[in-house]
Parts: structure tokens; C-alpha cells; sequence
């Protein structure tokens, strides 16, 4: 029953796609009275500060420009120097509009009391997905407790890396001669044996450690899951399949995952960066399901943008299009739906061109729905 509801919807409201697709190709974004080239173009542009060139940040900024940037929405993608920096980037640095930004973070610098009133200035868009802590080490560690003493990269100081790895080290009780490379540079050094290990903090798999050669004497470091470390991380997991060429096949390497943050300073309502960013939202947003195919960044499958950060509020565009957009992406509902497209003719598909015109379709289809059950009452 639920598929023949479904058959006539499609047949009544594919009209209104069409209409509205060829509305948006029609429509272009006028110049208000007086506004200047340049007020329309900074007007329409959002700058995405990320992080360095070998992580993750980066291609999931370089992802979001890609698949938005449009007429009147223009994202650029800026390197950043790690989660500390984009926060203060957020905050103070002109033409940064959103970070990304490392979850554990925010309790860093409300511990510092290096913002006032942070938690009244930051705000979250989405949770991005998990960032694994990679522990590199030479063959002569066996264990994370042989660190003890020894020099240790844990990244450039102010950067997510230097952040998680100094609060897990001091969790478990481990004293290390703390070194601040660069991880192209640090890895340089485990291999030649300055330093006993070096600490990465990003998405799995990264190339920096994906593409080091098989047979070159480096090894990943389990990281002990205590009661203290899970009070803050969540448990992870490095496998062969992510770098066959330093994990045996068949086996895994237990380690951590702090979460990844889209975060935006708290505009006020009436404030033009309010608007931007809002615009912003319901571009990303209602194109989501564009970022979870190829040939986009394999991290943004575990996104799910109605996940909650603990300790971080939501910014209020981003919730409000979460709220009223409820009921699109779940219950059974939604998957017959998406079962019943996928059995339709390839002319059918083809007229559904974005996620944004298949929210469309759904929503006039519970819509035509609710008529047909208030007919029949």
C-alpha cells in the first residue's frame, strides 16, 4: 500500500520539480539597490578555516567549496594551524566566517580562561565525524609506558594534536620530553631514531602515514582505553585496511577519537554574518547527501548532522533547519521512499538532480499523503 502511495505522489508532484528546477536555473542574484560589486561578492562569500596540508580539515573545506560554491555562494578554503588558532581565527581574524575544529577543544580553553565568555561566543553547526589519534612509534617501543622520558612529537603547539595528546599523556600518567615538528618532519625523525614516537591527530586513513613504504621499521602504539580516557574520548580503532603497508592483515591496533567540529562565532540575529552563515547552513545542509558520495572525502559517511557535541550549543540557524526539517532522512517512512525511487525508471532519477530536489519530492509527497488520509476520514 505504502508503494502504490508513493507510485501516484511521484506521478503528481515530478511537474513541480521540474518547474522548480527550471525556476532555479532561471534565477539569478539580483544586486540590491546601490550595493557595489565588491559588497555582493564579500556579501555571498564564507571563509572556512581549516587545518594543515596533510589533514583531514582541509579536504573536507576543499569538499565543501566544491560541491556549494555557486553564483551567490562562495567558499574558500583556508589552511589553518590547528584547532587552538581557528578558534581565536573565529573570533578575532577578519573574513573567518567558520573553523573546524577539534571537540575536546572547547573544554581546553574554558580550563585556560583564555576567551571570556566562550561559551556565550562560539557556537556549533554539525558535528563532523572522528578524528583517530595515531601513535607512530619505532620498532624499539613495544608499549606506550617505554615513552616515559623520551622525546615525543605531539604536534605544533596550539594544534588539536598538541592539545589531545598533552591531555592523554597526563591522563595516563606518562612523562614525556614533549617535541613540537611538523609531522611530515617528525615522522623523518622516528625513522632515523631522534625521537621515539610522534602523535597525529586526524582522520583515518591519512596519506601522511597511508603512504609510508612497507618495510620501513615503524609501528602504530595501542592507547590503554582507561575509565578517564573514555570519560572524553570514544574508543577507535586502526585496522589494515586503513594502512596495509604498517598493520598486519587480519589485525588492528586500538587507539582513540575526538570529534570534529564545525564551529561559527555567535552572531547576534540582526547582524549581516548571521544572514551569510545562515545561507551557508541551508546550502550544506540541504546538499548533504551530495557529500556522502564519490568522489568526496570517504569521513563524511559517518556524519550525521543531528548529532549533539556535549558541552557545545548549536547555532540557531543550524537548529532551526534540523527542527523543521525533522522528517526528512528518517523512520520507515523515508527508507520506503528511497527503496521505491531507486526501483524507477532512469528518467525519473535523472529529474532529481540534488538532495534538495528529493527533500522536495518527500515533503510534497507527506503532503499529499496527510489529504488522501483526511479524504478518507
Amino acid at each position: 500500500m505504502l508503494r502504490t502511495t508513493i507510485r501516484v505522489c511521484v506521478a503528481l508532484v515530478l511537474g513541480a520539480i521540474s518547474a522548480a528546477q527550471a525556476a532555479a536555473q532561471s534565477a539569478q542574484p539580483a544586486p540590491q539597490p546601490g550595493e557595489t560589486y565588491r559588497e555582493r561578492i564579500n556579501k555571498g562569500t564564507v571563509g572556512i578555516i581549516s587545518g594543515g596540508i596533510n589533514g583531514t580539515y582541509i579536504r573536507i573545506a576543499a569538499d565543501l567549496a566544491n560541491v556549494l560554491d555557486s553564483d551567490d555562494l562562495r567558499i574558500l578554503a583556508i589552511m589553518g594551524k590547528g584547532s587552538l588558532q581557528n578558534i581565536d581565527d573565529i573570533l578575532y581574524l577578519r573574513g573567518i566566517d567558520i573553523g573546524i575544529v577539534q571537540s575536546d577543544v572547547f573544554a581546553f580553553v574554558k580550563r585556560q580562561g583564555r576567551h571570556p565568555n566562550i561559551d556565550r561566543r562560539i557556537r556549533y553547526i554539525t558535528k563532523l565525524y572522528n578524528e583517530e589519534l595515531h601513535l607512530l612509534a619505532g620498532r624499539s617501543i613495544a608499549r606506550i609506558e617505554d615513552l616515559a622520558g623520551r622525546k615525543v612529537n605531539i604536534g605544533v603547539r596550539g594544534s588539536g594534536t598538541f592539545i589531545t595528546a598533552t591531555l592523554v599523556f597526563e591522563t595516563l600518567g606518562i612523562a614525556i620530553i614533549p617535541t613540537s615538528f611538523d609531522q611530515a618532519l617528525a615522522v623523518e625523525k622516528v625513522k632515523s631514531g631522534e625521537i621515539a614516537a610522534t602523535v597525529y591527530v586526524s582522520g583515518k586513513p591519512t596519506a601522511l602515514f597511508k603512504d609510508i613504504a612497507a618495510g620501513t621499521p615503524l609501528h602504530f602504539l595501542e592507547v590503554p582505553l582507561t575509565p578517564k580516557i573514555l570519560d572524553t574520548y570514544l574508543p577507535s580503532r586502526l585496522t589494515a585496511e586503513d594502512y596495509p603497508n604498517l598493520i598486519p592483515a587480519g589485525t588492528a591496533v586500538r587507539t582513540l577519537a575526538v570529534g570534529a567540529v564545525m564551529a561559527v562565532y555567535n552572531w547576534p540575529q540582526d547582524h549581516p554574518r548571521h544572514a551569510k552563515v545562515a545561507r551557508f547552513i541551508e546550502a550544506f545542509f540541504s546538499r548533504f547527501g551530495e557529500f556522502q558520495k564519490p568522489p568526496r572525502h570517504p569521513k563524511w559517511r559517518e556524519v550525521s548532522l543531528s548529532a549533539t557535541v556535549p558541552g557545545w550549543t548549536r547555532f540557531a540557524p543550524a537548529e532551526a533547519w534540523l527542527r523543521n526539517n525533522a522528517m526528512f532522512g528518517d523512520g520507515a517512512m523515508r527508507q520506503a521512499f528511497e527503496e521505491f525511487l531507486a526501483t524507477q525508471a532512469p528518467d525519473v532519477a535523472s529529474r532529481l538532480q540534488s538532495e534538495e530536489d528529493r527533500r522536495m519530492l518527500f515533503d510534497l509527497f507527506l503532503m499529499w499523503q496527510a489529504r488522501q488520509a483526511q479524504a478518507l476520514q
